[in-house]
């Protein structure tokens, strides 16, 4: 697997003037399936096979999201939910998508779906697919535990001394690959995106509280969660705790696997995914 994206460079506004960058790739006429990275990434983080792989089935839009990659990095509003849903939001307008589409959310991607779902409701979604996801975020909340390794990062990860950050950011060890080993090469993109994601925008992103518990009990539609039991980012509990909250959700738990499943077996990510995509059905 090769760290890249593919498909052409599209643009959306978000409500509060954010340029939202993100790219497009497969059948038009295909189901929408959209990418929503972690923190402190990009929409490169799920590598240019595994996107192939998505296009060849699915209409792939996949996201940067505000502060991230090629979109713009504001100096504030990341603590409003509001703005979050209306990326989301602006791109599906953008997409003309309005029924049918799948939000697929890594990390702190889940957290910007619920934001979405929130604000405004599941009309133009089939379902969605936390991966390795928060769906709140704040101090005690049950739907956002991070791991240890994410704990061991904080503050430093946010620092803007090169030294601090990196030497933070480093005792992140294998969690988002797991073993290195054959993987060395997304080993460092993906901590190159981290370093590429200004330290002010690493920092705002945790500078908020936000419980979606409820919405998940009420959410209407069909969820599949999956996350890697040894996670050291967002601790397996997340994930659990969505499972229970969810009426419709399904899970698989990776054994052993730590943040980034989509790289440790992208595969097998593929087929789980596309099962799950797959048995939708349409509006």
């Amino acid at each position: 697997m090769s760290i890249g994206t593919a498909g052409p460079v599209r643009q959306a506004t978000g409500i509060d003037g954010t340029n939202i960058v993100y790219r497009v790739s497969g059948d038009p006429a295909s189901r929408p399936l959209i990418l929503l990275h972690g923190w402190a990434q990009s929409s490169a983080c799920w590598g240019s096979g595994l996107l192939a792989d998505f296009a060849a089935r699915y209409r792939v839009v996949a996201v940067d999201l505000r502060g991230h990659g090629y979109s713009d990095a504001p100096t504030s509003g990341y603590e409003d939910s509001k703005n979050w849903a209306g990326d989301v939001a602006a791109v599906l307008a953008a997409e003309g998508i309005t029924a049918d589409a799948v939000l697929l959310g890594w990390s702190y991607g889940g957290l910007v779906i619920c934001d979405y779902l929130a604000e405004h409701g599941s009309d133009a979604v089939a379902g969605i697919v936390l991966v390795g996801a928060i769906t709140s975020i704040g101090r005690g909340q049950a739907g956002g535990r991070v791991g240890t390794a994410m704990r061991a990062a904080i503050p430093g990860a946010m620092a803007e001394e090169p030294r601090v950050a990196i030497k933070a950011l480093g005792s992140f060890g294998h969690a988002l690959t797991g073993p290195t080993e054959g993987k060395g090469t997304e080993a460092q993109a993906l901590f190159g995106l981290t370093l590429a994601t200004p330290p002010r925008v690493r920092a705002a992103l945790f500078d908020r509280t936000v419980e979606h518990d409820d919405l998940l009990r009420s959410l209407g539609i069909p969820a599949f969660v999956l996350h890697g039991t040894e996670d050291t980012v967002v601790d397996v509990s997340a994930g659990r705790h969505a499972e229970e909250l969810i009426p419709t959700a399904v899970a698989s738990y990776w054994d052993g696997v730590d943040h980034g499943p989509f790289v440790a077996d992208p595969q097998r990510f593929l087929t789980e995914v596309a099962g799950f995509v797959d048995g939708l059905g349409t509006a």
